[in-house]
């Protein structure tokens, strides 16, 4: 039965899908959202959001445990893992139940279910249930899930072997645990489990942990984690895992072929993602997909007529800022404005472990790659007075430049708050910013952001503090 029309129906209302819904909104557009769990998506359900909830309460009581480096005491030290657990979900509760509001606020309809496509007149039908909707624009926006690794023995069982859900849900504190995959994901829970007291091992393919980030970076953080007592398996695969009554057996191989056994009470999988792209009808409309992802061409339109793909679905950066602004965007050129096509450059990654990780551009082995002659400056948090003043003097912010044109190519940071600070790059990127504007820009004292000044000045040989 058909059961309403629309101008826009997004389908899927993550961080990608509900912006885009509210920016039609605003445009006018009468617009519906299809939803199969809750809005807010995988986010604010189970990612960017109740995750840093948790590393809040591990950041805290840090500092707890290290309260004399400040004059205080703190006496008996402890934690309930039920209650950060329960303050993370609550986080996540509060911001859903926002967005909730957000659709009434637009008028936007929310239907409840899993969507898949028919073909229609103006764009494909959108079947929910017994339900049929049409639209004139219909917006892919499903998101991606945990990728596992595709070989018998080492699939996710929920119990020993863990995705980032149940990662963020634990009963109880593991005293061992194993992640595999050096990403933002694993490389956060890494840090969540260590801080709060777990033996934590980490197995990465590639030949350095966090292996996007530029390999200082990388350097630094992986410095960083050793001293914390993380133990770093890079260039390792995990081949097998045997579960015992209480653990499991990881074999790990490294590069040489030599098999190690590790043995702790619960594996975390954080390979990667996957786009959802299932058993919505997209093989049978000709949706164009590679590797994985929908194809789109930079305003979010597929090759099918009247429909959209935008966020995890449509491939990487995987992060809820880039789907966020391609649904935008992918509207704003729909009604007709005069939008830019979404480039990827200028998208910020951030690592929320401990030390925090930022970065935005091109790293300066890419920046060569590129064929750029470059200019690097460097400048470390030890020589900062409010980083002292914090009693977290340790970090770096390097910046890459075009030593023709002084374009800033890339910025890239480790260390306490560098999350936040990473955004002044972005904004001097967007702008087109060179080292000269940089350079006169005036930096508040005192502050962390001082450093990115400083760092901008040591590539030209004229910083003031080192």
């Amino acid at each position: 039965m058909s059961a309403g029309a629309f101008d826009v129906i997004v389908i899927g209302g993550g961080p990608g899908g509900y912006v885009a819904a509210i920016r039609a909104a605003q445009l006018g557009f009468k617009t519906a959202v299809v939803e199969r769990d809750n809005l807010g998506g995988i986010c604010l359900n189970w990612g960017c959001i109740p995750t840093k909830a948790l590393l809040r309460s591990a950041e805290v009581y840090h500092l707890m445990q290290n309260a004399a480096d400040f004059g205080l005491s703190a006496e008996k030290i402890g934690f309930d893992i039920e209650a950060i657990v329960q303050r993370s979900r609550k986080v996540s509760s509060r911001l859903t139940g926002g967005i909730g509001m957000l659709m009434k606020k637009h008028k936007i309809t929310v239907i409840e279910g899993s969507a898949a496509l028919d073909r229609g007149k103006d764009a494909p039908t959108v079947v929910v249930g017994k339900d049929r909707y049409t639209a004139k624009h219909v917006i892919l926006a499903t998101g991606a899930r945990a990728r596992t690794i595709p070989q018998a023995g080492l699939e996710p069982d929920g119990d020993k072997i863990w995705t980032y859900r149940e990662a963020m849900v634990p009963t109880e504190m593991p005293k061992s645990l194993l992640v595999i995959g050096s990403g933002a994901i694993g490389i956060e829970f890494a840090s969540f489990y260590r801080t709060m007291g777990a033996e934590v091992t980490v197995v990465e393919m590639m030949d350095r942990v966090l292996p996007v980030e530029d390999e200082e970076i990388s350097a630094f953080a992986a410095k960083s984690f050793k001293k914390q007592g993380l133990k770093l398996k890079v260039s390792a695969q995990v081949e097998k895992l045997e579960k015992t009554a209480k653990t499991v057996k990881v074999h790990v191989k490294d590069a040489k072929g030599k098999v190690e056994i590790v043995e702790v009470e619960k594996v975390i999988m954080a390979v990667g993602i996957a786009a959802n792209i299932e058993n919505m009808g997209l093989e049978s409309l000709g949706v164009k997909i590679d590797r994985g992802h929908v194809v789109n061409d930079g305003f979010g339109r597929t090759n099918v007529k009247g429909l959209y793909a935008i966020g995890d679905v449509a491939g990487p950066p995987w992060l809820a800022h880039k789907a966020s602004h391609e649904g935008v965007v992918c509207i704003e050129k729909i009604a007709g404005e005069n939008v830019h096509a979404f480039e990827t450059g200028n998208i910020p990654g951030c690592t929320y472990c401990h030390p925090q990780i930022a970065s935005v551009g091109l790293t300066e082995a890419k920046a060569k790659a590129a064929g750029h002659e470059i200019k690097v400056g460097r400048f470390p948090f030890v020589g900062n007075g409010k980083a002292i003043a914090l009693g977290d003097d340790q970090g770096l912010v390097k910046t890459v430049f075009d030593a023709k044109t002084g374009e800033l190519l890339g910025a890239h940071m480790v260390g306490p708050e560098v999350t936040e600070m990473i955004q002044g790059y972005v904004v001097g990127r967007q702008l087109e910013t060179t080292e000269a504007e940089l350079m006169h820009t005036v930096f508040p004292h005192p502050t962390l952001s001082e450093m990115m000044h400083e760092s901008v000045l040591d590539a030209y040989g004229r910083a003031l503090h080192i």
